[in-house]
């Protein structure tokens, strides 16, 4: 989708602002004595990488000052950005980080309804075969108009279990963790490059609610296609935002792939296309409840032009 940087261009803006205006508060919460910035400012996606890595470093910290674990809690003060070099992905993408995660070993907290990984002093990077993997998907999605998407909104990149292609595969992001992506993969790239795309979506949603200081009636409903049942706006807007982008992604790789991943794509395509029938009574009515024209206007746009495929 070549236009949505253009879509999206003014509130991109304004997460990067403030991401800049938010890095030195973190970094004087954390009391790190090194800062971070000017070891990445020179490097694409420095500040979304280094605002995702901060994040860790906040929520490591705050664990460890929990537990009481003095340790871990001067680790993640002395420890910038800078300190997770190794787990880049090589140029282009260096912008995001890969690293080595063993699924059984994700934690569980109050912090999220899902389990997470937290980057730490036995961070180290991810095999060379999922490296190859994300770079291809990095370059499939960034081919079809979604690299600034996913550039600032997915940069640490989890990857979990691989399943077998047709099989369900989990992802998710957490709003403590801004800019981190979990998720299974088939080890294909366009499928991965199409859930990249969904969970980079959720992410630019929620800062673009955070930025705009919108928020939304909980106490109004809307059935989910996707989850058969009714959820509250803001879960039926996420829904309605990331799935139809994953929509037009699929349709624009497609027009160049065949086999068993077309295959998977164009019936997912179709399914996603059934789903979103259902939600044509419902979406406008949730979309008026953002209080914001410009974001309004994203939101539709994106939606109608999956509906139209």
């Amino acid at each position: 989708m070549t236009e949505l940087s253009t879509l999206t261009a003014p509130i991109d803006a304004e997460v990067a602002r403030w991401r800049a205006d938010q890095l030195p508060r973190i970094h004087r919460v954390l009391d790190s004595s090194a800062g971070g910035t000017a070891a990445t400012a020179n490097a694409p996606g420095s500040l979304a990488v280094e605002f995702a890595i901060d994040h860790h470093r906040l929520q490591g910290a705050e664990d460890a000052a929990r537990s009481r674990d003095a340790s871990s809690l001067g680790w993640y003060r002395s420890h910038d950005a800078a300190s997770f070099g190794n787990l880049r992905l090589p140029e282009p993408w260096q912008g995001h980080i890969l690293p080595h995660i063993d699924p059984a070993s994700l934690e569980n907290s109050p912090i999220a309804d899902a389990p997470y990984y937290l980057l730490g002093q036995e961070s180290r990077p991810a095999e060379s075969e999922l490296q190859h993997l994300a770079l291809a998907a990095l370059s499939a999605a960034a081919r079809e108009g979604f690299g600034p998407l996913i550039d600032q909104h997915a940069a640490i990149i989890c990857l979990l279990r691989e399943r077998v292609i047709g099989q369900t595969m989990a992802s998710w992001s957490i709003t403590r963790l801004p800019g981190t992506v979990y998720t299974d993969h088939a080890g294909d790239p366009y499928i991965l490059g199409r859930d990249l795309v969904h969970e980079a979506a959720h992410n630019w949603l929620n800062s673009a609610l955070t930025l705009r200081r919108i928020s939304l009636d909980d106490q109004t409903w809307f059935y989910s296609p996707w989850k058969e049942l009714k959820r509250p706006a803001f879960g039926y807007l996420h829904a309605c935002w990331a799935f139809p982008l994953t929509m037009i992604y699929a349709s624009e790789v497609l027009r160049h792939l065949d086999g068993p991943v077309a295959d998977f794509l164009a019936t997912y395509l179709d399914k996603q296309t059934a789903l979103l029938a259902h939600t044509d009574t419902d979406h406008e009515r949730a979309v008026a409840m953002v209080s914001d024209a410009s974001l309004q206007n994203v939101l539709r746009t994106v939606y109608v032009k999956a509906r139209a495929l």
